[in-house]
């Protein structure tokens, strides 16, 4: 997989170099959610342009760093910013990240996003559980040859979305009197946002979230051996065509925000809930 292994080691070792450590859990915060690492004591920081092999952010509202720290007194690994398909990135590379986590012994990953809900009960501010995916990206992060030493050749993708992760995460929202639904997620390459027509078609394919983000780092850490749990806010509404506004990202950030804290709960929770 053009030397990704050697890349990944490398990158590992520079980020131990520089004070990083290894742990269990980590979080991938996306669009209008890197005010969640705010509730993180940052014990180090590493700016993603500093790390050998690692992509860097081009989108505003990520920070573009990687933070190691306690949440609540739990080790956590946190990437303060994602990548994208839309950025230019090849999928190997913008998923690259979650290799270097699994380098760094992280078993756990917590991922947000932000998405558009083409299910008509899912409206702006509302905390979806992933529980499952339809990814329609050009390109696929395991495409070429593979090295055994980081994931199987044909990764099997029926329990993608942990089960027990889930399962806690909506214990955790149900004792917070949260509203908690559950969902499936289709990645789109982006940037544009889609027509009415996309929207009816996504809806009626059997999504009820659809971003452009996500997919592609949940292939990879499945691929090796990551349980994965990704928690989506819901920014505008898509469905039924008749409900369809015009949307800015000044908009979707500013209804991230207002959700947050109702993630950060959640998050806390799970993180809390899974340390040993």
């Amino acid at each position: 997989m053009d030397n990704i292994f050697d890349k990944v080691q490398e990158a590992k070792q520079y980020i131990i170099q520089q004070n990083g450590y290894t742990c269990k859990q980590a979080i991938v915060l996306g669009t209008g959610l890197g005010n969640l690492a705010e509730q993180i004591v940052v014990e180090h920081s590493i700016a993603y342009a500093d790390i050998p092999h690692f992509p860097t952010s081009t989108v505003e509202s990520h920070l573009g760093k990687l933070l190691f720290g306690k949440l609540d007194g739990a080790p956590i690994i946190v990437l303060a910013g994602r990548f994208h398909y839309y950025e230019g990135y090849s999928m190997r590379a913008l998923t690259f990240p979650i290799r270097v986590l699994k380098s760094l012994d992280v078993d756990i990953i917590y991922m947000s996003n932000v998405s558009g809900s083409v299910n008509p009960n899912f409206q702006p501010g509302s905390l979806v559980l992933v529980r499952d995916h339809i990814n329609t990206h050009p390109e696929n992060p395991l495409r070429g040859n593979n090295d055994e030493r980081l994931g199987p050749r044909f990764p099997d993708m029926l329990q993608t979305y942990d089960q027990a992760l889930r399962d806690s995460a909506k214990k955790i929202a149900k004792q917070s009197d949260l509203q908690l639904y559950e969902g499936v997620y289709l990645s789109l390459q982006g940037p544009n946002l889609e027509t009415p027509a996309e929207y009816h078609y996504y809806h009626t394919i059997g999504a009820d979230l659809i971003g452009m983000s996500t997919v592609p780092e949940v292939i990879v850490a499945r691929h090796a051996g990551i349980r994965v749990c990704v928690i989506s806010v819901v920014s505008n509404l898509c469905y039924p065509i008749s409900a369809i506004t015009e949307t800015t990202i000044d908009e979707v950030i500013a209804i991230a925000n207002l959700a947050e804290p109702k993630l950060t709960t959640l998050i806390r929770g799970l993180v809390t809930a899974q340390q040993d």
